[in-house]
C-alpha cells in the first residue's frame, strides 16, 4: 500500500539554550536568521543589535569579543539566550516566512534554570509566548526587535526599552 500521508518539510534546527543554572534573565528569541545558522551562533548577522543592546546592558564590550566569551559573559551576568522555536523551514530571516514551526521544549526550563524569573522576548513573533510563561510564573517583557529589518526605532529608543529587562 502506498504511504499518503503529507511529506515531512525539511526542517531547520535551532540552536542549543545558553542556561546555566544561574541564569535569572532570560532572552527568547524567535529563530535563528540564516545568519547564525549558518556561524550556529545566536545574532551573528552583523547589523543585528543584540550584542550592541546587550553590551550597553552589561557594561562589557560584547561586540568586540569572540563568540564564546560573549556567552561566558552573558552568562556571569545571569543572562540567557535561547529562541521560542526549536525548528521550523523559512527561506531568508524574516519571521513572516516561518512555515511549519515547533516549539522548543520548555517543560525543562526549571531544572535547567532554577533561578529564572524574567524573560523577555526578542520582538513580537517571540512575545506571542509571553502569556504562556506568565502563566507559569515568570515575570515577563516584550521587547522590540534587535533585527536589522526592525528599523522603526533607533538604537537609543530600543536601549531604553531593553533597560526593562534587567530592571
Amino acid at each position: 500500500m502506498p504511504d499518503t500521508s503529507p511529506p515531512q518539510p525539511d526542517l531547520h534546527q535551532g540552536l542549543p539554550p545558553v542556561i546555566d543554572a544561574h541564569t535569572r534573565v532570560l532572552v527568547l528569541g524567535s529563530f535563528p536568521g540564516a545568519a547564525s545558522l549558518a556561524a550556529r551562533q545566536y545574532y551573528a548577522h552583523p547589523r543585528n543589535q543584540f550584542w550592541p543592546l546587550l553590551g550597553a546592558l552589561t557594561g562589557e564590550p560584547l561586540p568586540q569579543l569572540p563568540y564564546a566569551e560573549r556567552l561566558v559573559r552573558l552568562l556571569a551576568h545571569r543572562i540567557g539566550v535561547w529562541d521560542v522555536l526549536g525548528a521550523c523551514q523559512r527561506e531568508g530571516s524574516l519571521d513572516s516566512n516561518i512555515r511549519y514551526p515547533q516549539a522548543n521544549d520548555f517543560t525543562r526550563l526549571r531544572a535547567l534554570a532554577p533561578a529564572l524569573r524574567r524573560i523577555g522576548f526578542n520582538g513580537g513573533t517571540s512575545g506571542r509566548f509571553a502569556p504562556q510563561f506568565a502563566a507559569q510564573g515568570y515575570e515577563t517583557v516584550v521587547l522590540p526587535s534587535s533585527s536589522p529589518a526592525h528599523a522603526a526605532r533607533s538604537f537609543e529608543q530600543k536601549l531604553a526599552l531593553w533597560r526593562g529587562l534587567l530592571d
